[in-house]
C-alpha cells in the first residue's frame, strides 16, 4: 500500500496551516503552497494527503475511460471515496459495461447521475427532440452533464472533487495545477496533472487496472457517442471529441 507522507513533508503542509479541514479554508496563498510541494509528488501520495486532511465532503469524478485514480483510492490506499458518474444516457455501451465491471470489481460506492427527471435516450429525445447536440450542443451539455453535476455535488454535499485531467491531454490543459477551485468554490483535485498518456498505459499494464475497450478500437478520449470519433495518428489525445467544431470542453472542465 502507498503510504501518506513522511513527517519533514507533512511539517511543510502544516506550516501553511492546513490539516484536517473543511476544503473551502483554503485559500490562494494555501493553494499555492500545495501545488508547489506536490509539483513532482505521485498521484498517490497527492490521493493520501486529500484522505488525511480533507475527511468530509471528498469525491471522485470519472467518465469510466481509465480508471488510475480509482485504481489507486480503492486498492492501494483502500479508501471507499464516493465515485460520481455522470450518466448522460448518451454513452457507448462499452462505457456503460465498464461501469458494471468496475463497480462490481471494486465494490465502489457508485452515485450516478443523468438528466432531470429523464431515465433513457428515447426519453431525453423525446422531450428535447431528436440529436439536439447538433441543434444546440451547450444546451444538450447543460441539461446531460452540467446540471446533473452540479445537482451531484450539491446532494453529495462535495467540498471537494477528484479528477483525472493531466496536461498532456490537450494545448488547453498544458498549464493545468494540481490542486484549484471550480467556479463555485469547491476545491478541485487533479492528481494526474503531471503524469503523460504513457505514464497511464504504463501503470495500467502493470496493476491489471481495468479500462475502456474501445482505446483498443482507436478512441483516445471517450465522451458521447454522438460526439466522439477515433483519433489518428499524431492528433492530439482529446481531438476525437467534437470534431469539426472549436468546442475543447463540455462545461464541466470550462
Amino acid at each position: 500500500m502507498v503510504q501518506c507522507l513522511d513527517a519533514p513533508e507533512r511539517a511543510v503542509i502544516r506550516s501553511a496551516k492546513l490539516g484536517p479541514l473543511s476544503a473551502t479554508e483554503l485559500d490562494a496563498s494555501a493553494l499555492e503552497t500545495l501545488n508547489h510541494h506536490f509539483a513532482q509528488a505521485t498521484p498517490q501520495q497527492i490521493l493520501a494527503w486529500c484522505l488525511q486532511n480533507i475527511p468530509q465532503g471528498l469525491v471522485q469524478m470519472t467518465s469510466f475511460s481509465m480508471l488510475a485514480v480509482t485504481h489507486m483510492l480503492y486498492a492501494e490506499l483502500d479508501a471507499r471515496v464516493p465515485v460520481v458518474f455522470i450518466d448522460t444516457l448518451h454513452l457507448f455501451p462499452e462505457t456503460l459495461e465498464t461501469v458494471q465491471r468496475a463497480t462490481e470489481r471494486y465494490s465502489l460506492d457508485l452515485c450516478r447521475f443523468s438528466a432531470a427527471g429523464i431515465e433513457s435516450r428515447a426519453a431525453f429525445a423525446a422531450r428535447y427532440g431528436e440529436a439536439l447536440w447538433e441543434r444546440d450542443v451547450v444546451r444538450f451539455h447543460q441539461l446531460t452533464k452540467v446540471e446533473p453535476l452540479q445537482r451531484a455535488l450539491q446532494d453529495l454535499d462535495v467540498g471537494a472533487w477528484i479528477t483525472g485531467r493531466r496536461r498532456d491531454q490537450s494545448a488547453n490543459r498544458q498549464d493545468l495545477p494540481i490542486f484549484e477551485r471550480d467556479t463555485d468554490g469547491r476545491l478541485k483535485i487533479n492528481p494526474l496533472a503531471n503524469w503523460t498518456r504513457k505514464d497511464i498505459w504504463g501503470y495500467t499494464f502493470k496493476h491489471g487496472v481495468l479500462y475502456n475497450p474501445l482505446h483498443d478500437q482507436g478512441y483516445t478520449s471517450i465522451g458521447d457517442e454522438p460526439l466522439t470519433t477515433k483519433v489518428q495518428v499524431g492528433e492530439d489525445e482529446r481531438a476525437g471529441r467534437w470534431r469539426g467544431s472549436e468546442k475543447t470542453e463540455c462545461g464541466i472542465h470550462g
